[in-house]
């Protein structure tokens, strides 16, 4: 099959297009012929050599893709209720690069009425990753305030939309420009900060009442802990999902205490299965309907062909886009 290999740590350019032998399907697995797939943060952090591979993932980049299965386990397939000829969409750990890639059965959803492949696999990776966060760990209740810092990343856009589709009772979003901030009201959220030009800490406060946010999702840590520490709400929740601001945060630990508030965080890729299946069962319940209503849309801003890979990590890097970047096969 054709892949989309990593040759050596680097810029963008170091991704090149290579043969590696078909997957095989082990017991729980399916086989996808793989139609889109998804480009995500991680994919970068991988090729730059600074998010190491999770023990037996592939070493092809890819988090998510969109397809139609070709074979696999099929007792595990129709225990989950697919079969061969299927579309469907798969959270992966690795290998979503490639014409074929095998992903756990438990981790596929079916594709939602009316949407195309690309739409498809622009899904999984920020679906997963924002019901796990928001909903499981952020708790986001309906009528709380919800708050995502850059709106119109993958995350960003998913995040808006869910939110305000499952109820939440305030929606802000930050960007970086100011059509960044329209973009993120045209997806529904209530209000949209340039973190350029206004402080999102004293914005946030005004826009709730001085109450402070319930559930902030951050992806940058670093010194945003500390300006979240000072707008969360009390008993509020602010989770970390990425460290592009740094890894080290100093914040008010009195604030903590006296407010209640819980400063948490995770990463998806290398959780067990179970894990991740609980989390595909819970988005087909609760989120797959909304998407088949269109209540939340995906937002595709560039499809590239495979083998210019390395021209959509450059336009990930720009942070020029507003939503996802998907590779057709």
């Amino acid at each position: 099959m054709k892949a989309i290999e990593i040759t050596q740590y680097g810029a963008p350019e170091v991704l090149r297009a290579g043969e590696r032998p078909d997957p095989v399907p082990a017991a729980g697995e399916v086989l996808i012929r793989v139609s889109a797939s998804g480009v995500n943060r991680p994919d970068v952090l991988q090729r730059t050599g600074n998010y190491p591979v999770p023990p037996g993932a592939s070493d092809i980049p890819g988090l998510e893709v969109a397809g139609t299965i070709v074979g696999g386990d099929a007792q595990a397939m129709a225990a989950a209720g697919f079969k061969a000829g299927d579309r469907v969409c798969a959270l992966v750990a690795g290998g979503g690069y490639a014409e074929l890639c095998v992903a756990p059965v438990a981790q596929c959803l079916p594709v939602p009425q009316g949407l195309s492949d690309v739409e498809a696999a622009s899904l999984p990776e920020t679906f997963f990753t924002v019901w796990s966060n928001v909903f499981d760990r952020g708790r986001l209740q309906p009528g709380e305030s919800f708050m995502v810092q850059g709106g119109t990343s993958g995350i960003g856009v998913t995040a808006i939309q869910m939110a305000k589709a499952m109820g939440a009772g305030k929606v802000i979003a930050t960007a970086g420009s100011d059509e960044k901030c329209q973009a993120c009201i045209e997806l529904g959220a209530d209000h949209a900060i340039n973190y350029k030009s206004q402080d999102f800490s004293e914005e946030a406060k005004k826009l709730t009442d001085g109450k402070g946010v319930d559930v902030i999702l951050d992806m940058v840590a670093g010194a945003y802990v500390d300006r979240e520490v000072k707008c969360v709400a009390e008993d509020g929740r602010i989770v970390i999902i990425a460290v592009q601001g740094g890894t080290k945060s100093e914040f008010n630990a009195g604030l903590v205490l006296r407010r209640r508030i819980t400063v948490t965080g995770s990463t998806l890729r290398p959780r067990p299965i179970a894990f991740k299946a609980a989390i595909a069962a819970a988005l087909k319940k609760h989120v797959w309907p909304l998407v088949e209503a269109g209540k939340i849309k995906p937002v595709i801003h560039s499809t590239f062909p495979a083998a210019e890979a390395a021209k959509a990590h450059a336009l990930m890097e720009s942070n020029q886009h507003v939503g996802k970047i998907v590779l057709t096969w």
